[in-house]
């Protein structure tokens, strides 16, 4: 077999998740889709929430078809159900067919969604077993910068060509792009180590920080291990989503800025969100995984109860815009830590697993925001009660540290 090049086999990754993190950008579509059709903004979010569940039920339930066939099968496959789903939107838009469209950007995009976000994930993790954190957060920053590039790209198009062949075009564009990285990914030899770092190994300067586990998804499932991290992407995530939903009303609200002012500020939040991803992941190769997500937590306490009395524009935004590099850097740093923990036999299969608790958190986060403002009016209170659920967060990440210490301890 010839070595490929790992920097490649990154942006191979980096192109995959580019194109399926375009879902971020669904909010887009939204008004055109409602004064073109005269369709509820229920009706067509629908749209949204069926396909993150989907990517959630996907991830889990193809893991282990992820592991077995490789990455270049599963991103093909990933490639076809997400290009399909998206050009099928298109037709669903001109039969104006509410079915059509949760079948093909719901059930069928979400599946290539899911598929697609861990295809290369954890062949990154094999191919970097020096820079885990940053090879992963490499990858799934482009998920998160994602939305930057395809935002303005659908609203140009739409005023163009329409709605309908701006989804034609789109899914014709995504699957051409997943279908070429795709075709570059692989998985590495078993025991892969790059060149420059067995040299350095065998000349003592560098070590290899060695697996606490090589476990697979059953084995995994048994652990208390397994559960602390679903939780700690389950409370990061539904607090991330929380402050994207409340952001502009808050900056409104607390420090009185105007509607197109806030606007502005939110569109920057995916612009920390993406760079969160490979900054936290690269540090967490430094600083090790559990030490990061002890941060992530300690220090959201303190932002989201802080929030609501921060008047100061400035300082208000410096808050917002932490948050959301932690929001990022917390989906890029669980496949690192996922590796570290349990190993990389069955990783892509655990990997999808623990990626239900992103689904599971797209639908508590909102509902708690409504719940909360309905008893308060204010939006502002919500984050009181984010701030306890980082609390809990915190106690399981210090929980977390003690168990990989203890594992540390018992292998030597």
């Amino acid at each position: 077999m010839v070595e490929k090049n790992r920097w490649l086999m990154a942006l191979a990754a980096v192109g995959v998740h580019i194109c399926i993190g375009s879902v971020y950008a669904w909010s887009v579509y939204v008004k055109p889709i409602q004064e073109s059709l005269d369709w509820s903004l229920t009706d067509v979010t629908i749209s949204f929430s069926i396909a993150i569940l989907f990517l959630g039920l996907s991830a889990a339930l193809m893991g282990k078809f992820v592991e077995k066939n490789g990455p270049r099968v599963s991103a093909i496959i990933a490639a076809s159900f997400f290009g399909l789903g998206t050009m099928g939107s298109g037709l669903a838009i001109l039969m104006e067919s509410k079915l059509l469209l949760y079948f093909f950007y719901g059930v069928l995009g979400g599946c290539g969604l899911g598929i697609g976000y861990i295809s290369p994930v954890s062949t990154l993790v094999k191919w970097f077993p020096d820079k885990r954190g940053m090879a992963t957060g490499l990858a799934i920053m482009g998920f998160g910068f994602a939305s930057a590039i395809w935002g303005p790209t659908i609203k140009i198009l739409i005023e163009a060509v329409g709605i309908a062949n701006t989804f034609f075009i789109l899914g014709a564009t995504y699957f051409v792009i997943m279908f070429l990285s795709a075709l570059y990914l692989q998985k590495p030899e078993a025991d892969f180590m790059p060149k420059r770092f067995k040299k350095k190994i065998q000349e003592g300067k560098k070590t290899l920080k060695k697996d606490l586990a090589n476990l697979t998804l059953k084995e995994a499932l048994k652990t208390p291990r397994f559960y602390g991290l679903w939780l700690m992407l389950f409370i990061n995530v539904t607090c991330g989503i929380a402050i994207i939903g409340v952001a502009s009303p808050l900056l409104q609200e607390v420090v009185g800025i105007s509607a197109i002012a806030a606007a502005a500020a939110v569109g920057l939040m995916g612009i920390f969100n993406g760079a969160g991803r490979i900054l936290w992941a690269s540090i967490s190769d430094i600083i090790t995984r559990p030490i990061v997500y002890i941060i992530f937590f300690a220090t959201q306490v303190v932002a989201f109860y802080m929030l609501p009395s921060i008047t100061q524009i400035v300082v208000f935004q410096f808050v917002l815009y932490f948050i959301m590099t932690c929001y990022g850097g917390g989906f890029a740093s669980i496949p690192a830590y996922i590796g570290d923990i349990f190993g990389t036999k069955e990783l892509g299969a655990i990997h999808g697993y623990i990626l239900t608790a992103w689904a599971a958190a797209r639908l508590v986060g909102p509902l708690i925001i409504s719940i909360v403002k309905d008893m308060t009016g204010s939006y502002a209170q919500t984050l009181y009660v984010f701030a306890a659920f980082f609390i809990i967060a915190l106690v399981v990440s210090i929980l977390m540290l003690i168990d990989v210490k203890k594992l540390k301890r018992e292998l030597k």
